[in-house]
């Protein structure tokens, strides 16, 4: 009931007017029939008031003129009822006529409050209306992620708070035409969109629509777009500092390869994944570059598995148009799509593929084009306009890795040729020995014997003074023959390696318990090396060790040689205490191999060490 009342006294148009006017009479008529009874408590003459009541509705609900014809009639029904001679309208006959004039003059004063307090009180809702539709239009507007898609929405409720059921706004710029008005809703220079009305509104409607709506909208539109805008800067904003931290740990994970030293395989396969999931590519591969103008696929990636990358080890000749022979003419990076234009190998293999596109950037090591990283994407994809540069980074760390890869190369190969070339001079210095000066002083002992049988026996003196030349020079050979064996063990190179570590078992100072496990000869240089590992570590054991015996374990495993030699000593060794350790450490490394050494205080020191045997 009270929403209904509520709803009547805000209406916005009339009630009919043949409503009114029968209202207006029903309401005279009671208001006479009620003033009967109140005559006994007030004086007629003051009962006009009554009458006011009834006016004040007519006006409010039906406008001024109405209530002005309202106070006329209750005016003639005050004087004709209650103003003496009762029953008589003295309007123009008597002096009586003022106390009506006097009510007609309140009725019509009444009326256009009543009328002012209506256009007041609408004009109050209408207000509230719009505060309310514009709170929750902004509500709608600043809370989507697109403002396009909720323009229809706002439009609705825009239409529905103003009774305009034709309302629209629309994003773009809309021409009117006889049907429809179109009001620009604009910043500055900016266009935000267009309220599109019907055309035969009042002009009272168009005011209040150009004057209210329109800059509320445009201030509503405005905020919508800035916030927008900044939502999708900040969306940019992370998506790029999400996309820089996820390069940030690619490089950090490749670089981390590069500074442990893994195999360049390992790592080109580990930069072609990491570059594929940074650019999104189908597919990735780094290639060398080979003297003959061919590319071997140094490490490949593929998003649907290995079945769909370039093989590992894979050469291709760079004849045609392709991107790495571009890149192999250019020396720059390099574009293409794999039309009618693209010839070669590697054009017809990516077309099996239903690859598309590829793009390629030169890999240089040392001002020198070594090779070329590739990425390619099929026909649902592109490649990024900043591929390119966000190669760099990764382009920077396969050159490192492949510089290391060659330092470590020439590293190894110089430390190998310094330790063949030491066992070589060590080898000869040992032949020289037995050949020339150890065959000497046997050559020489054999005549002082045969001098010594010829003495007479009365020069007694003489005869014992060469017996204890003999005797000098046989010890002599033998110092000889010891050094000879400390340089390079001629049983090593007759007997093999068995024979060479149960001799050096058996000349230890402490027990040694060998277990050799070695059935054929290995390579030379693999031989020395294990020769001189279990020498050193015995004579260790021997000098530092305190040790009441030593094991020595030498077996062939997997195409490796292995090594170890302990003891029951007091530890606390250090490797790099001594020269012998760390050249024992250079040589095991030249050949590929490791070497550890284990030695808490206490409990003995394990030396263990792994040599391929393909090094030989």
């Amino acid at each position: 009931m009270r929403a209904r009342l509520l709803s009547l006294l805000l209406r916005p148009t009339r009630l009919p007017i043949l409503l009114g006017i029968f209202v207006s009479a029903s309401i005279v008529a009671a208001e006479t029939f009620l003033t009967y009874p109140l005559q006994r408590y007030a004086p007629g003459s003051s009962l006009g008031v009554v009458y006011l009541l009834g006016v004040l509705v007519v006006s409010y609900l039906w406008g001024l003129p109405l209530g002005m014809a309202t106070a006329v009639a209750s005016g003639f029904a005050f004087d004709y009822f209650h103003l003496p001679p009762a029953e008589t309208v003295t309007l123009f006959t008597s002096w009586s006529w003022m106390p009506t004039v006097i009510f007609l003059v309140v009725a019509v004063l009444v009326s256009s409050i009543a009328a002012l307090v209506r256009s007041l009180v609408i004009e109050a809702d209408d207000r509230r209306r719009e505060a309310d539709t514009n709170a929750k239009m902004a509500r709608l507007l600043l809370r989507t992620e697109q403002l396009r898609s909720a323009l229809p929405t706002a439009s609705q409720r825009l239409a529905r708070a103003l009774r305009l059921p034709f309302l629209t706004i629309e994003a773009d710029a809309v021409a009117g035409d006889d049907r429809r008005t179109a009001l620009p809703l604009v910043e500055g220079d900016t266009r935000l969109g267009t309220l599109v009305v019907p055309a035969d509104l009042p002009e009272a409607t168009m005011r209040r629509l150009n004057e209210r709506v329109v800059p509320s909208l445009q201030a509503l539109l405005h905020a919508a777009h800035d916030r927008e805008a900044i939502r999708q800067a900040l969306e940019t904003s992370r998506d790029e500092l999400r996309r820089v931290a996820e390069e940030q740990a690619a490089l950090r994970r490749v670089a981390t390869l590069v500074a442990r030293g893994v195999s360049p395989t390992a790592i080109f396969n580990a930069v072609a994944s990491e570059m594929g999931v940074i650019l999104q590519a189908s597919c990735t591969a780094i290639g060398r570059y080979e003297p003959d103008e061919a590319m071997v696929v140094a490490g490949s990636w593929s998003s649907q598995g290995p079945a769909n990358t370039l093989p590992l080890g894979s050469r291709w000749p760079m004849k045609g148009q392709s991107v790495p022979a571009i890149v192999l003419r250019t020396g720059r990076s390099a574009r293409m799509t794999y039309d009618g234009l693209a010839t070669g190998e590697i054009a017809g293999w990516a077309r099996t593929r239903e690859l598309v596109s590829s793009i390629g950037s030169p890999i240089i090591v040392e001002a020198r084009l070594w090779g070329v990283m590739i990425a390619s994407y099929e026909a649902s994809e592109h490649a990024p306009g900043n591929a390119e540069e966000r190669m760099l980074d990764l382009i920077e760390l396969v050159a490192t890795a492949i510089s290391n890869a060659q330092a470590r190369d020439e590293l190894a190969a110089s430390r190998a040729r310094v330790v063949a070339a030491s066992d070589e001079t060590r080898h000869r210095i040992e032949r020289d020995l037995h050949d020339g000066a150890q065959q000497r002083l046997v050559s020489l002992g054999l005549e002082l014997r045969t001098v010594e049988a010829t003495v007479p026996p009365e020069l007694a003196e003489v005869r014992e003074g060469l017996a204890h030349a003999v005797e000098d020079l046989t010890l002599v050979l033998e110092d000889l023959r010891e050094l000879s064996r400390g340089i390079h063990p001629a049983i090593l190179s007759k007997g093999g390696l068995g024979p060479a570590l149960k001799m050096l078992a058996r000349r230890s100072p402490i027990p040694v318990e060998l277990d050799v496990r070695a059935d054929r000869r290995l390579p030379e240089r693999v031989e020395v090396a294990t020769y001189y590992v279990v020498s050193e570590a015995l004579t260790n054991v021997a000098k530092h060790a305190h040790a009441s015996v030593a094991y020595v374990q030498v077996g062939v495993e997997d195409a490796s040689i292995r090594i170890s030699v302990r003891d029951d000593g007091i530890g606390g060794a250090d490797p790099h205490a001594g020269s012998g350790l760390i050249g024992l450490s250079d040589r095991v490394q030249a050949l590929g191999g490791t070497m550890e050494i284990a030695s808490p205080v206490g409990r003995g020191t394990t030396l263990a060490a792994v040599i391929p045997v393909e090094a030989g």
